[in-house]
């Protein structure tokens, strides 16, 4: 699916947000910058030029602003005194100062129209987002029959299985791109959207007269671990800034959750799952504004929950019914451990020899009688390279050093 185009706005209109936000919004930038020309400013708001020409008329008018020349034929202008008051009040109120926010119906309808049940997924998509994990081809069909749907999905097995890789790498499945907004605006309220350190922008070429409030990314991938608590699933309301940010289900719209570790957050199960059960079933979810006020945004992603407790002791019978895929990620079989170790070697120019990483496999599983958890082979060679900076030599898997490393990494037999 291609990104919608979505066009600058030229007049105030166009934009779907109350014309006195945005005015409000070009005075406090204005008066924190001192003097701008007019393009500045609608490169700062991410707005058309015909949208900040009418605001600098209300300004004139208002004897907000004072014109102090000309550049490219342009003016520039700058805050009268009565126009920084005016402002420093303004800023009082909220020092949200970026880009000009969107309506909460254009972007409650944008990520509908983005849906992540949309994109068509095929075996080849599924191999190139895996190609760096040993998978089985009935555990990748599993998994392309899941992110088909849309919906949710429980990876669950024993610790060590890959289960946390499978989920980080499920946004990788998606080839397409989606439009994300810098902030929206609900009951004259900011709430920023867009976050970089979750939205990874798109290199794909985007039209000259795009809307520059919406930023164009990969699917979203938003990570929740053991630091999940329930208030990090309403508005984040920062007491300084005076503005919001949008909850991680939010950030996650159109794309991926993922709540690794799940049954070990700071939050009892029970109470997410509460909180989500309707969300999950009709895919829409309320926030809360000061004051009470309560609004409705999408729920459109798809939700990976990961965790290596049995799933019938974390939820009920109801619960697990809306989650519409479950699978089990169990240990790796000798063959695939061995690929999994070779190729990290590989990949950590590790020299090996011959025979030594058959002598893993026999050591965990006849020696230890433990199962092969696909996670030992990144962390026995970790341990090697730990050695041998700790000695001051290049690193090397042979006998000794594999031997040395199992007995740093495994626990000690506590019956011998």
């Amino acid at each position: 699916m291609n990104a919608a185009i979505l066009n600058t706005p030229h007049q105030v209109e166009q934009t779907g947000v109350r014309r006195g936000l945005l005015e409000d919004l070009a005075l406090k930038i204005l008066y924190l910058q001192g003097e701008m020309s007019l393009p500045d400013l609608a490169d700062h708001m991410c707005l058309g030029i015909g949208v900040i020409e009418e605001i600098f008329q209300f300004f004139r008018k208002e004897q907000l602003c004072e014109v102090k020349g000309m550049t490219g034929g342009s003016h520039r202008i700058a805050a009268t005194t009565q126009g920084k008051l005016r402002a420093a009040d303004l800023l009082s109120l909220s020092q949200y100062v970026g880009p000009a926010p969107v309506s909460l119906a254009e972007y409650s309808n944008l990520v509908r129209t983005q849906s992540v049940q949309m994109p068509t997924v095929a075996q080849a998509d599924l191999k190139r987002a895996f190609h760096d994990l040993v998978l089985d081809d009935d555990l990748i069909t599993q998994l392309g029959t899941a992110v088909l749907s849309g919906s949710s999905i429980f990876l669950y097995g024993p610790p060590g299985t890959g289960k946390t890789s499978i989920a980080g790498q499920i946004p990788e499945i998606y080839n397409d791109a989606v439009w994300i907004p810098h902030a929206i605006e609900v009951d004259n309220q900011i709430i920023i959207v867009f976050d970089p350190g979750v939205h990874r922008k798109s290199d794909r070429p985007i039209p000259e007269e795009s809307d520059r409030r919406w930023v164009l990314c990969h699917r979203p991938r938003v990570l929740a671990g053991g630091e999940l608590t329930a208030e990090m699933l309403d508005l984040q309301y920062n007491p300084a800034s005076h503005y919001f940010t949008a909850p991680l289900q939010m950030k996650a719209n159109t794309g991926v959750l993922i709540i690794d570790d799940f049954g070990r957050q700071r939050i009892r199960p029970e109470e997410l799952l509460n909180r989500w059960m309707p969300p999950l079933d009709r895919r829409i979810d309320f926030l809360t504004l000061p004051g009470g006020r309560k609004f409705e945004i999408p729920f459109d992603l798809f939700v990976v929950f990961s965790t290596n407790i049995d799933p019938q002791k974390l939820t009920d019978e109801a619960f697990l019914r809306r989650i519409a895929n479950k699978i089990k990620v169990d240990h790796a079989t000798p063959d695939q451990f061995l690929e999994i170790f070779r190729a990290e070697c590989w990949r950590r120019f590790l020299p090996c020899e011959d025979g030594v990483a058959e002598g893993v496999v026999q050591f965990i599983t006849e020696e230890l009688k433990r199962p092969l958890c696909q996670c030992y082979g990144r962390d026995l060679i970790n341990q090697i390279f730990w050695a041998a900076a700790y000695r001051g030599e290049p690193a090397r898997l042979t006998q000794k050093t594999l031997e040395q490393a199992c007995c740093n990494y495994f626990l000690a037999d506590s019956s011998s």
